[in-house]
């Protein structure tokens, strides 16, 4: 009777936190009844496993807006990724460059990438913390263009703030072409990344930055090392049945 319970208790949790109760047309009612009289004595007696079901359906629905925006996601902008182009996982990091804690998720991801040859990691702009995140993240996307994303996304992050002066030291520094860096700074296709990547966050509920999606998973926060490596691997295991 208990397992029983468990079950229709969880259903029964999911079904209060979608609203939708949809009793089966086989059910009699005064079977219905029965059935409804120990769920509900089950969730007073375990209220606890409301919260659960809650979470697992919000875990189902972020899983399937995940893909339903696999593309875009897995899809990189130009040359804004690293790693193994034809790897067998790819982590996605959505960062802001006036972000302290994406900064320091930064020797994580060199490290994944030093000891995982079989990894693609994919950067994604997320400009929500000034204006000079937004500026910064269109100078990241025009360096992208260029095929030099990676050495401007490390170089920016260890000048310090994201300023209009540290912009352009990192741009001289690495000889980007300024008129190209200027033409694709306003052209439509970078605004268009940066709206879809804002998209995403919402549709994914990214909570800040970074954020990490790697398989059907959504991670938030400077989670760390292990946690990511830990992430990737179920992701994998799961890719592979």
């Amino acid at each position: 009777m208990i397992a029983v319970a468990a079950f229709l208790a969880g259903a029964a949790g999911t079904a209060l936190a979608t609203g939708a109760v949809s009793p089966s047309p086989q059910v009699s009612a005064g079977e219905r009844a029965k059935i409804e009289a120990v769920v509900r004595d089950y969730i007073l007696a375990n209220p606890e496993i409301i919260p659960e079901a809650i979470e697992r359906l919000q875990n189902r629905e972020v899983s399937k807006s995940i893909d339903a925006n696999r593309k875009a996601l897995e899809t990189p902008y130009a040359s804004a990724w690293a790693g193994n182009p034809n790897g067998d996982a790819t982590l996605v990091v959505f960062y802001d460059y006036a972000c302290g804690f994406c900064r320091r998720s930064l020797p994580d991801i060199e490290r994944l990438l030093k000891e995982d040859k079989n990894l693609k990691v994919v950067f994604r702009e997320l400009p929500i913390l000034s204006d000079d995140s937004t500026k910064a993240s269109r100078a990241a996307l025009a360096a992208a263009e260029q095929g030099k994303f990676k050495a401007f996304h490390d170089a920016l992050y260890e000048t310090g703030r994201p300023n209009a002066a540290n912009v352009e030291r990192v741009q001289k520094q690495l000889g980007i072409d300024p008129a190209k860096s200027a033409a694709a700074i306003a052209s439509p296709a970078v605004q268009k990344e940066i709206d879809a990547n804002l998209e995403i966050a919402r549709a994914l509920r990214f909570t800040g930055t970074p954020s990490w999606v790697v398989g059907d998973q959504v991670l938030n926060g400077a989670i760390g090392y292990e946690a990511l490596k830990a992430a990737i691997a179920k992701a994998r295991t799961r890719a592979g049945g």
